[in-house]
Protein backbone atom coordinates (compact mmCIF):
# COMPACT_ATOMS: atom_id res chain seq x y z
CA UNK A 1 0.00 0.00 0.00
CA UNK A 2 1.70 3.81 -1.01
CA UNK A 3 0.51 6.56 0.67
CA UNK A 4 1.59 10.28 0.50
CA UNK A 5 2.02 13.02 3.07
CA UNK A 6 2.14 16.53 1.91
CA UNK A 7 4.83 18.30 4.87
CA UNK A 8 5.85 21.50 4.21
CA UNK A 9 5.12 21.25 0.78
CA UNK A 10 7.39 18.50 0.44
CA UNK A 11 5.23 15.13 -0.80
CA UNK A 12 6.87 12.30 1.23
CA UNK A 13 6.05 8.69 0.73
CA UNK A 14 4.92 6.06 3.00
CA UNK A 15 4.88 2.29 2.15
CA UNK A 16 2.55 0.14 4.17
CA UNK A 17 2.86 -3.56 4.05
CA UNK A 18 0.55 -5.97 6.19
CA UNK A 19 1.99 -9.87 7.06
CA UNK A 20 -0.95 -12.32 7.05
CA UNK A 21 0.55 -15.65 6.53
CA UNK A 22 2.90 -18.04 7.86
CA UNK A 23 6.22 -18.67 6.20
CA UNK A 24 5.21 -21.54 4.47
CA UNK A 25 1.29 -19.58 3.07
CA UNK A 26 -1.12 -20.66 5.87
CA UNK A 27 -3.36 -18.05 6.82
CA UNK A 28 -2.76 -16.52 10.59
CA UNK A 29 -4.81 -16.60 13.23
CA UNK A 30 -4.14 -12.58 14.67
CA UNK A 31 -4.68 -9.77 12.90
CA UNK A 32 -2.04 -8.68 10.02
CA UNK A 33 0.62 -7.11 10.92
CA UNK A 34 1.42 -3.83 9.54
CA UNK A 35 4.84 -2.29 8.68
CA UNK A 36 5.34 0.97 7.11
CA UNK A 37 8.46 2.94 5.66
CA UNK A 38 8.67 6.33 5.18
CA UNK A 39 11.85 8.64 5.02
CA UNK A 40 13.49 9.99 8.28
CA UNK A 41 16.13 12.31 9.50
CA UNK A 42 19.18 10.64 8.00
CA UNK A 43 17.84 7.16 7.17
CA UNK A 44 14.62 5.39 6.63
CA UNK A 45 11.53 4.93 9.59
CA UNK A 46 10.10 1.96 10.18
CA UNK A 47 7.33 1.93 12.25
CA UNK A 48 5.79 -1.58 13.41
CA UNK A 49 1.85 -2.22 14.92
CA UNK A 50 1.02 -5.36 16.02
CA UNK A 51 -0.85 -8.04 18.50
CA UNK A 52 1.32 -7.98 21.42
CA UNK A 53 1.47 -12.00 21.86
CA UNK A 54 4.44 -11.62 25.24
CA UNK A 55 5.12 -15.25 24.07
CA UNK A 56 8.43 -15.72 24.77
CA UNK A 57 8.87 -13.50 27.82
CA UNK A 58 11.22 -10.25 27.62
CA UNK A 59 14.57 -10.83 26.77
CA UNK A 60 17.19 -10.24 29.31
CA UNK A 61 18.34 -7.39 28.28
CA UNK A 62 17.78 -3.38 28.69
CA UNK A 63 15.62 -2.24 26.28
CA UNK A 64 16.97 0.32 23.38
CA UNK A 65 19.84 -1.74 23.56
CA UNK A 66 20.82 -4.42 20.98
CA UNK A 67 20.12 -8.07 22.30
CA UNK A 68 22.29 -10.95 20.51
CA UNK A 69 19.67 -14.04 18.90
CA UNK A 70 16.91 -11.56 19.85
CA UNK A 71 14.74 -13.96 16.70
CA UNK A 72 14.56 -16.65 19.64
CA UNK A 73 12.13 -14.00 21.47
CA UNK A 74 8.81 -12.24 19.99
CA UNK A 75 10.40 -10.09 16.91
CA UNK A 76 9.28 -8.24 13.92
CA UNK A 77 11.88 -8.36 10.87
CA UNK A 78 12.81 -6.58 7.97
CA UNK A 79 15.23 -7.63 5.30
CA UNK A 80 16.49 -5.10 2.57
CA UNK A 81 18.78 -7.08 -0.05
CA UNK A 82 20.93 -6.23 -3.18
CA UNK A 83 19.53 -9.37 -4.80
CA UNK A 84 22.83 -8.90 -7.36
CA UNK A 85 25.46 -9.42 -4.99
CA UNK A 86 23.48 -11.06 -1.99
CA UNK A 87 24.28 -8.45 0.35
CA UNK A 88 21.39 -7.34 2.72
CA UNK A 89 20.39 -5.98 6.11
CA UNK A 90 18.54 -7.17 8.56
CA UNK A 91 16.66 -5.38 10.86
CA UNK A 92 14.76 -7.12 14.48
CA UNK A 93 12.58 -5.09 16.47
CA UNK A 94 11.17 -6.98 19.74
CA UNK A 95 8.08 -5.53 21.45
CA UNK A 96 9.83 -5.00 24.80
CA UNK A 97 12.36 -2.63 23.48
CA UNK A 98 15.18 -4.42 22.10
CA UNK A 99 16.63 -4.93 18.61
CA UNK A 100 19.49 -6.46 16.86
CA UNK A 101 20.72 -5.17 13.70
CA UNK A 102 22.70 -7.13 11.39
CA UNK A 103 24.79 -6.73 8.32
CA UNK A 104 25.68 -10.19 5.22
CA UNK A 105 27.75 -10.24 2.60
CA UNK A 106 26.61 -13.26 1.31
CA UNK A 107 23.38 -15.71 2.58
CA UNK A 108 23.51 -16.49 5.92
CA UNK A 109 27.23 -14.24 5.98
CA UNK A 110 26.72 -11.97 8.60
CA UNK A 111 30.14 -9.89 9.27
CA UNK A 112 28.69 -6.96 11.21
CA UNK A 113 25.81 -7.29 14.32
CA UNK A 114 24.64 -5.71 17.09
CA UNK A 115 24.54 -2.13 15.53
CA UNK A 116 22.70 0.79 17.71
CA UNK A 117 19.54 1.86 16.70
CA UNK A 118 17.20 4.25 17.65
CA UNK A 119 13.93 2.55 18.64
CA UNK A 120 11.05 3.42 20.53
CA UNK A 121 7.81 1.26 22.13
CA UNK A 122 4.66 1.96 23.09
CA UNK A 123 2.35 -0.68 24.16
CA UNK A 124 -1.64 0.00 24.88
CA UNK A 125 -4.79 -2.40 24.15
CA UNK A 126 -2.75 -5.12 24.02
CA UNK A 127 -0.94 -3.84 21.38
CA UNK A 128 2.26 -2.29 20.59
CA UNK A 129 3.74 0.05 18.61
CA UNK A 130 7.39 0.25 17.46
CA UNK A 131 9.68 2.93 15.50
CA UNK A 132 13.00 2.69 14.16
CA UNK A 133 15.02 5.09 12.74
CA UNK A 134 17.30 2.92 10.53
CA UNK A 135 20.47 5.18 9.06
CA UNK A 136 21.19 5.09 5.21
CA UNK A 137 25.23 3.77 6.30
CA UNK A 138 23.12 0.65 7.29
CA UNK A 139 21.80 -0.37 3.73
CA UNK A 140 23.99 -2.31 1.31
CA UNK A 141 24.27 -0.37 -2.11
CA UNK A 142 21.78 -0.71 -4.95
CA UNK A 143 18.84 -2.44 -2.48
CA UNK A 144 16.17 -3.74 -5.14
CA UNK A 145 14.23 -6.44 -3.03
CA UNK A 146 12.71 -6.56 0.47
CA UNK A 147 10.83 -9.27 2.67
CA UNK A 148 9.40 -9.15 6.44
CA UNK A 149 8.70 -11.66 8.97
CA UNK A 150 7.39 -12.02 12.51
CA UNK A 151 8.20 -14.56 15.43
CA UNK A 152 6.36 -15.22 18.63
CA UNK A 153 5.15 -18.18 20.85
CA UNK A 154 6.90 -20.98 22.43
CA UNK A 155 7.71 -24.73 21.40
CA UNK A 156 4.59 -25.62 19.59
CA UNK A 157 2.94 -22.47 19.48
CA UNK A 158 6.15 -21.04 18.05
CA UNK A 159 4.83 -19.33 14.77
CA UNK A 160 7.18 -17.89 12.27
CA UNK A 161 5.05 -15.48 9.81
CA UNK A 162 6.12 -13.77 6.23
CA UNK A 163 4.95 -10.95 4.32
CA UNK A 164 6.25 -12.90 1.22
CA UNK A 165 6.09 -16.75 2.19
CA UNK A 166 7.31 -19.80 0.38
CA UNK A 167 4.44 -20.77 -2.24
CA UNK A 168 2.76 -24.07 -1.24
CA UNK A 169 4.02 -25.89 -4.09
CA UNK A 170 7.47 -25.24 -3.36
CA UNK A 171 7.37 -26.70 -0.11
CA UNK A 172 9.20 -30.24 0.51
CA UNK A 173 8.94 -32.71 3.51
CA UNK A 174 10.62 -32.03 6.61
CA UNK A 175 11.17 -28.27 5.27
CA UNK A 176 11.75 -25.45 8.09
CA UNK A 177 11.26 -21.99 8.04
CA UNK A 178 14.19 -20.04 6.87
CA UNK A 179 14.11 -15.93 6.35
CA UNK A 180 17.36 -15.84 4.46
CA UNK A 181 15.26 -17.82 1.33
CA UNK A 182 16.70 -14.81 -0.88
CA UNK A 183 14.62 -16.03 -3.96
CA UNK A 184 11.13 -15.31 -2.41
CA UNK A 185 12.14 -11.85 -1.49
CA UNK A 186 9.92 -9.28 -3.97
CA UNK A 187 10.96 -6.38 -5.51
CA UNK A 188 11.30 -2.85 -3.21
CA UNK A 189 13.89 -0.02 -3.99
CA UNK A 190 14.81 2.72 -1.54
CA UNK A 191 13.65 5.38 -4.38
CA UNK A 192 10.25 4.14 -4.49
CA UNK A 193 10.31 5.94 -1.06
CA UNK A 194 12.54 8.63 -1.26
CA UNK A 195 11.94 9.53 -4.59
CA UNK A 196 13.13 8.44 -8.10
CA UNK A 197 16.04 10.70 -7.91
CA UNK A 198 17.06 10.41 -4.62
CA UNK A 199 20.66 9.23 -4.51
CA UNK A 200 21.49 6.53 -1.77
CA UNK A 201 24.45 7.99 0.31
CA UNK A 202 27.57 6.24 0.42
CA UNK A 203 27.82 3.72 3.43
CA UNK A 204 31.63 3.70 5.10
CA UNK A 205 30.24 0.17 6.54
CA UNK A 206 30.04 -1.61 3.24
CA UNK A 207 33.06 0.32 1.58
CA UNK A 208 34.86 -1.78 3.91
CA UNK A 209 33.29 -5.26 2.06
CA UNK A 210 36.16 -6.97 0.15
CA UNK A 211 38.85 -4.78 0.50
Amino acid sequence: MLNSLCVGCIVLTVLEFHIKYTWDSLPMHHDPIIIRFSPGDGGLLMQVTATLINDPPAPPGPPGEPFPGLWNYEVVESFFLNNNTEQYLEVELCPHGQHLVLLFNGKHNAFMQQLPLSFKVNIEDNIWKGEALIPWRYFPPGVNKMNSYAIHGSGAERSYEALYPVPREDLVEGQKPDFHRLEYFEDFTLQSIMGENWVQPESDLWDLVGK
